[in-house]
């Protein structure tokens, strides 16, 4: 097939009625960088292409890349977005704030050189460390942050004490803080140091310091704490200050997990 648009067409999908019926989901697939325009034609034709739900073998159909939901392969794809969605890997001792009276480092000092607006999805304490999710999508925040839609954060704690068998399973069961129950997904105990252990812990809540009361709670209270997951989306080797643009299959992931 040819790549040549049709006569009555204007570049970029932009005369009246087309910017009204859609964008070509081939140009929609080679601009989220899944394939050139010919390949992504090629895609179509194989019926590996699902716009909301439903396979789509005809070419030339046009779709909404802000609205509809398209997947290749059953992967959801981001479409080009016009919204930043970036990580950082917060240091220890930077306030989760976008700005300090105290005079305190704080995200901006790691954001500004981005040159936009962002802002934060969540928290982390000001004496933790790790993962958190900047954006300027305001729905795409919102939704991420809320405790309905349940987003895992998965933290490495270095507790105070030696953790036995029978104490990592009460953890796992969960306790009753001042403010309700608060129960883990899972519990790995990673190692055991002379005076202290190191846990794995998954929630899929973020209420303030809730590892920390958690584990004070127990009797084992934490030296330091690491979030290092939001979701599919893992620290790795981002080093403490740096920050990256999620990746498509992430981004992807985390837009079907808060319903986007």
């Amino acid at each position: 097939m040819s790549d040549t648009m049709p006569p009555d067409s204007l570049p970029n999908d932009a005369s009246g009625d087309d910017a009204r019926r859609g964008v070509r989901l081939q140009k929609v697939l080679a601009q989220a960088g899944i394939a050139s325009r010919r390949a992504s034609e090629e895609l179509i034709a194989e019926g590996r292409v699902e716009v909301n739900g439903e396979p789509v073998t005809e070419q030339g159909r046009r779709v909404d890349p802000e609205h509809d939901e398209i997947r290749v392969d059953g992967s959801r794809i981001p479409t080009a977005r016009r919204h930043v969605y970036t990580v950082l890997n917060k240091p220890r001792g930077v306030v989760s704030t976008m700005d300090d009276p105290e005079g305190r480092a704080t995200l901006t000092d790691y954001i500004d050189r981005r040159n936009v607006r962002l802002f934060h999805v969540g928290r982390l304490d000001t004496d933790s460390e790790g993962l958190i999710i900047l954006t300027n999508d305001g729905e795409f925040a919102h939704r991420l942050a809320h405790p309905s839609y349940e987003v895992p954060k998965t933290y490495v704690a270095e507790v105070l004490g030696q953790i036995d068998a029978h104490t990592l399973t009460r953890i796992q069961r969960g306790i009753t803080l001042e403010d309700g129950p608060v129960r883990p997904d899972r519990v790995k105990l990673v190692q055991t140091l002379p005076d202290a252990s190191l846990l794995q812990l998954t929630l899929h809540e973020g209420r303030n310091r809730v590892v920390r009361r958690m584990m004070e709670a127990f009797g084992h209270p934490v030296n330091r704490l690491t979030r290092t997951a939001i979701g599919p989306v893992r620290l790795g080797r981002l080093a403490p200050g740096e920050m990256r643009d999620l990746t498509r299959d992430e981004l992807g992931d985390l837009l079907d997990l808060v319903g986007l």
